[in-house]
């Protein structure tokens, strides 16, 4: 049994993946909400949940109190916020399982979101906002999102902005939370060292007996439009200029969406692959480059990305679009297709090795889809993807229209990088 779904009377999904030859268990809890679910005043509404989820509940009254336990066993535990889902974990050695399943569940029913931690949170959140903003290789991708989506949800960040953060009332998170914690919208993922499967699933029963069964917000569509390249510089004083250049692509129910994956992959997600050879080996341009695939429900990107100096950007660009433009005019040899076809297949499986990761690989596609498919089964659907295919995904993608660069560098005049996009 590589995993087992079970779905309650009250629509709470229990996913449990047993793994051998393992002494740990993860515990993850996913949510499907994010950020696309806010309203611009309360943007960053998410992420702020998520912290102050970690504050105190009414067995726990402190911070302390619920990290304490976990690091007593040597626990690894955190949370995260993204578009279409939070998620909150603890990872523990198999015989503390118990602990875990205990804490993870307390916290996401019983927090009590008191109005003075809200407030220093607050704080901490803005810094941490702060510190993205100082970090252009991590920002940029922010600005890529914008560039891409505009304001609307799909293109705000994540954690939002200090005003909208600021001005979050504990009302306001109470009534989100509320409405979005829910037994529909939440899927309890456990993986590793569990044996007894009815057990496992009596106690995650047991544990999360408070749930209420009720719809949540619905998700705005994301709006796709755009007739010519789109554009955002942030001018600021850095000593490499870092981007975001790429094209609007599919969402994860594409039917080509593996070979996309592969494109993305040849281009530049290996050491070998075009772009990190053109870029990084033969120009010298740049020490990172790397090309991968956003793809959501409801949006999804191709997009390349580099740090270069700032003289010599305009060089990167072209070189990037020469290799977009070269690889939507001919087919991949099949050699080429075969070796990224085989790196995907071996970094998955290298990737799911710890109970965490397997959490998030079953939990994460239930959240988005409510459909899982085995490693073996996305491999299936990989070895399927042929040059034909990649050619056909690459000119649908690659033309000038879809084009969208995102800029961090010390310039003004922006027409000199506007008109370097065409293909």
């Amino acid at each position: 049994m590589l995993f087992k779904k079970t779905t309650l009377k009250n629509g709470l999904r229990i996913i449990i993946v047993p793994q051998k030859n393992s002494q740990a268990v993860t515990v993850l809890v996913l949510v499907a909400t994010g950020s696309k679910y806010e309203k611009k005043s309360i943007n960053g509404i998410s992420h702020l949940l998520e912290h102050m989820l970690f504050k105190g509940t009414k067995r726990r009254p402190d911070k302390v109190s619920i990290s304490e336990p976990l690091d007593r066993v040597g626990g690894v535990y955190n949370a995260f916020t993204g578009e279409d889902y939070t998620g909150y974990f603890a990872k523990v050695d198999s015989s503390h399982f118990d602990l875990a399943l205990d804490v993870i569940s307390d916290i996401y029913q019983n927090s009590k979101l008191e109005a003075k931690e809200m407030e220093r949170e607050k704080r901490v959140v803005i810094e941490e906002i702060k510190m993205y903003h100082d970090q252009p290789a991590a920002y940029v991708q922010n600005l890529w999102n914008r560039v891409l989506y505009g304001d609307q949800p799909a293109g705000w960040d994540i954690a939002g902005t200090e005003k909208s953060v600021l001005s979050i009332s504990r009302p306001q998170l109470f009534r989100y939370m509320k409405r979005q914690y829910n037994a529909l919208n939440t899927v309890v993922c456990i993986a590793g060292d569990i044996d007894n499967h009815p057990q496992v699933i009596r106690k995650v029963k047991r544990y999360f007996a408070g749930i209420k069964s009720k719809r949540g917000i619905k998700k705005p569509a994301v709006i796709e439009k755009q007739k010519k390249p789109g554009f955002l510089l942030k001018e600021k004083e850095t000593d490499q200029t870092h981007f975001c250049l790429g094209v609007r692509a599919y969402n994860i129910f594409h039917p080509q969406r593996y070979a996309l994956e592969m494109l993305a992959l040849i281009l530049g997600g290996m050491m070998s692959s075009r772009l990190f050879i053109k870029v990084r080996e033969e120009l010298g341009l740049a020490y990172y480059i790397k090309t991968d695939i956003s793809s959501d429900p409801d949006s999804g990107s191709l997009v390349t990305q580099a740090g270069v100096d700032n003289r010599k950007v305009e060089k990167a660009i072209r070189a990037i679009l020469g290799e977009y433009k070269k690889i939507s005019q001919e087919k991949v040899p099949l050699e080429e297709l075969k070796k990224a076809k085989d790196h995907f297949k071996g970094k998955t499986s290298l990737s799911l090795e710890t109970s965490d990761a397997k959490a998030s690989f079953y939990g994460g596609q239930e959240i988005l889809k409510k459909r899982i498919l085995t490693p073996k089964e996305i491999f299936q659907r990989v070895d399927r993807v042929k040059p034909e295919d990649v050619l056909r995904v690459a000119k649908d993608i690659f033309r000038p229209e879809r084009l969208n660069l995102a800029l961090i560098g010390p310039f003004k005049n922006k027409r000199r990088f506007q008109s370097l996009l065409a293909l």
